[in-house]
């Protein structure tokens, strides 16, 4: 029975994020997947490495060491990075306000605000209602569907990692790992099953309301326009933590009440991130229950009304639509537990598993190994 320092259970962001900090410690790794390929929540989403907006604290600290691993491991594991930076974009005065408060504050470090012309100028294309802008550097965007099958191909080539696809984790026998083609023996075992947690943690998940946040997303084409930075407006900002919590978001909510009550019903925020194709991925809503499948018409119409309003696109064809999905829970942002001694389990319950992975692994690995 080969025998490794980790085994890690979930070859998603969360599972290649704690292969790399342990790999990078000298560690020997071994990562265990039920699917062939990453197929879940690290693959249905924008790619998108968010910084400010992040919760003020852990989430955004977390945020801001994971943007500069994703930096480093792009680099080397030859991952374009298509978009740098974020605008966010004011179509209501109340959300202005809540831009310049927290420009003006800690988390906008290193951010500017735009005058209407100035973000015109940034986003050509960007409608004349806009009255203003938020400019951040920070953030990235990659194609996840491309970087995770390019992250794992380089753990496995530059750090020796070994990777066992389509292999189910049946169950974990003191620290080895008994998978649907064999055994493994490891040091320690770190279980990252995205919104499959239940099936390890029954009794925990139950205990925090382990559940799904669905999530509608499309990619179109014929658009028209060029996108430099990801681009949000004014429904972001009463989901963003980092935005809600400045005072003048309450006068912001208040507004989208009245102006947007079926766009809040269904949890959607404009967010428009650009493809090497050209192509739009447009996004997305948020309905808590069970996992489905089906993408609703409705929601659908909903989104691109949000994106006409933002933006003057010529005629759009979608050319892709898809459902993703990721865990929340009562306690957020991260759900990690102990189930024994050397195996612990770990979850992203916030959705910000693509900006806040690599900073966990680390902590993980080194609550660890020391």
């Amino acid at each position: 029975m080969a025998s490794f320092d980790l085994i890690v259970v979930g070859a998603g962001i969360v599972g290649l994020a704690h292969a790399l900090a342990a790999a990078r410690r000298g560690l020997s790794v071994a990562v265990v997947e039920r699917d062939t390929r990453a197929t879940s929540a690290s693959v249905r989403n924008f790619g998108f490495v968010t910084v400010s907006g992040q919760a003020e604290g852990d989430t955004r600290r977390r945020a801001l060491r994971s943007r500069a691993v994703w930096l480093e491991v792009a680099d080397a594991a030859s991952i374009e990075v298509l978009q740098r930076g974020a605008l966010v974009a004011a179509r209501r005065a109340e959300a202005l306000a809540v831009l310049e408060e927290f420009a003006a504050g800690s988390m906008g470090e290193g951010c500017e605000m735009l005058g209407a012309r100035d973000a015109a100028m940034r986003v050509p294309g960007l409608r004349g209602d806009c009255a203003g802008a938020l400019a951040s550097p920070h953030e990235l965007r990659v194609e996840a569907r491309d970087a995770l099958p390019r992250i794992a191909r380089w753990l496995e080539e530059r750090h020796g990692v070994r990777f066992t696809w389509g292999s189910a984790a049946l169950g974990i026998e003191g620290t080895t790992l008994v998978h649907a083609h064999g055994r493994l023996e490891g040091g320690a075992i770190v279980i990252a099953p995205g919104t499959g947690f239940a099936a390890f943690a029954p009794d925990l998940a139950r205990t925090v309301h382990l559940r799904e946040c669905n999530l509608q997303m499309l990619r179109i084409a014929g658009a028209g326009v060029r996108l430099l930075s990801v681009l949000m407006s004014d429904l972001s900002l009463a989901r963003y933590e980092g935005f809600a919590a400045q005072p003048a978001a309450a006068r912001l909510v208040a507004r989208l009440e009245r102006e947007c009550a079926a766009q809040l019903a269904h949890g959607i925020h404009l967010i428009v991130a650009q493809s090497a194709d050209g192509t739009l991925v447009v996004g997305d809503s948020h309905h808590y229950g069970d996992i489905s499948t089906v993408a609703s018409a409705e929601v659908e119409t909903l989104i691109l009304a949000e994106l006409r309003g933002l933006l003057d696109v010529r005629e759009i064809t979608v050319v892709e639509r898809w459902v993703g999905h990721y865990p929340v829970a009562d306690v957020r942002p991260l759900l990690s537990a102990q189930l024994a001694p050397s195996v612990h389990a770990v979850t992203v319950t916030s959705g910000t598993g693509m900006s806040t992975a690599f900073a966990i692994g680390e902590e993980t690995i080194a609550q660890l190994f020391g």
